[in-house]
């Protein structure tokens, strides 16, 4: 009998990369000439991100500086969830929020994605906010891996291959 094998599908974020990356943001942003008087800043609070300037345009201009050094420590854009800019006083403000873990909406359609488009020996299974994906083919797991590469609602790792 063929032992089976599994990996884990989980989205992870390394925090101190973001808040490195986040220091550089405001780095940047205090010490950039077109920010300059023009109130704009970034700040985490806990599970926060709170972007806010004098203007909507700068405002989103801030929010591309933090896309720019999030990228740049390896970070996926898809893990940052950004809302909307919206007037808060004389400022505007863009909260967002680092997601991390796959809710069940999000789980339900990758095991979709599996059953329907992967091969037939695959099996996967909720657990928490991960995934397990079992199958007695190793080679059908790399077919599940190169499947979910392009999947655009989260930032999804695959850890734990055995």
């Amino acid at each position: 009998m063929a032992k089976e094998s599994s990996f884990d599908i989980v989205s992870q974020v390394d925090k101190q990369e973001v808040s490195n990356a986040l220091h550089q943001a405001q780095k940047e942003i205090s010490q950039r000439y077109d920010f300059r008087g023009t109130g704009a800043g970034i700040d985490y609070s806990g599970e926060k991100i709170l972007i806010r300037a004098e203007a909507e345009e700068r405002a989103k201009a801030v929010k591309d500086v933090f896309d720019s050094k999030l990228i740049k420590r390896g970070i996926s854009l898809k893990s940052f969830d950004a809302g909307e800019p919206y007037a808060s006083g004389k400022e505007y403000r863009i909260e967002g929020a680092i997601k991390e873990g796959i809710d069940q909406p999000t789980a339900k359609k990758i095991t979709k994605i599996i059953r329907d488009e992967g091969p037939k020996s695959v099996k996967a299974t909720i657990q928490g906010d991960e995934l397990r994906v079992t199958s007695k083919s190793r080679d059908d797991l790399q077919e599940v891996i190169t499947l979910l590469k392009d999947f655009d609602d989260a930032a999804l790792q695959f850890i734990n291959m055995r």
